[in-house]
């Protein structure tokens, strides 16, 4: 595997993952109970915007730099935004956050999140991250594999009848990767039926999603919405023109937090003939 996240760090692709899982997290903040979260290809979880890797790709000027100091964001992109300042000096970008840091920082002293990593370096950093947080358990193992491992979620015997899987693997080979994606969601749903889960994926080739997306709408879900962000025409697979998220067994309207993100996502990140998706695959209304 040659995917690392550093190179695109904080892009359009993060904004819109991040965004959304913080608002997924935030739902389950609204109650007491505890909840756990699994992140199955949680990367390092911190990159340096001015580093080698992000300084030479520039992403996060398409991305958090076109955002950052902004006031006028709706309350889910306030949020994050708020989120990612929080990790770095006043009116300065120098860090970016990823998914496990800010599921981390999200959490209450009652909850608890498994963060799995595959490649050694990331893996080490990930571990170093969070040495001191016993919140936070970081597995060097593959994070289809913790799913059948760590799910249904049960930490120092407390079982965690809520909480959230979050799946967001590299694609290197998307036609590959797609039937893996479709095979852990499953999975999740048998093990842990209350638990939501969550799948990032890049839009290159849309006809390449259509399989994904019927399996998505088969499974035994009370409910799968798609969440879309192109920040420019689907019309070259040579590049991300956008990103989805797909979202199964979502909170209770959370659809409507995100609309006005999506609208304002387009609107400050998106270039000639930018357009948003937001679609409901499965809907249980009862």
């Amino acid at each position: 595997m040659n995917y690392r996240h550093a190179f695109h760090a904080g892009n359009h692709a993060d904004v819109l993952k991040h965004v959304v899982l913080l608002a997924q997290l935030d739902a389950l903040l609204r109650k007491d109970s505890p909840f756990f979260v699994l992140d199955t290809h949680a990367g390092r979880g911190r990159y340096l915007l001015q580093g080698e890797a992000a300084g030479r790709t520039r992403e996060a000027v398409g991305g958090i730099l076109a955002l950052a100091g902004r006031k006028d964001a709706p309350p889910a992109v306030a949020r994050y935004l708020h989120a990612v300042a929080a990790n770095n000096p006043v009116d300065t970008l120098l860090a970016y956050p990823g998914s496990p840091l800010l599921a981390a920082q999200a959490m209450r002293e009652q909850d608890r999140l498994a963060a799995c990593e595959l490649q050694p370096e990331e893996a080490a950093e990930l571990k170093a991250l969070f040495a001191h947080d016993n919140r936070v358990a970081v597995h060097a193992r593959d994070g289809y594999d913790a799913v059948r491992a760590l799910l249904p979620p049960r930490v120092d015997g407390v079982r965690y009848a809520r909480g959230l899987v979050l799946v967001d693997p590299p694609y290197e080979a998307q036609d590959e990767e797609y039937p893996k994606v479709a095979a852990a969601v499953r999975e999740v749903l048998q093990r842990w039926p209350q638990g939501g889960v969550a799948i990032w994926y890049p839009v290159k080739q849309r006809r390449s999603l259509q399989p994904f997306f019927r399996k998505l709408a088969g499974l035994d879900a009370r409910s799968v919405l798609l969440a879309e962000l192109m920040v420019r025409p689907d019309d070259s697979p040579l590049r991300l023109n956008g990103s989805g998220m797909a979202l199964v067994n979502p909170p209770w309207k959370l659809d409507e937090a995100i609309a006005p993100a999506l609208a304002y996502l387009q609107k400050h990140l998106g270039e000639a003939g930018a357009s948003t998706r937001l679609e409901w695959l499965r809907r249980d209304d009862g």
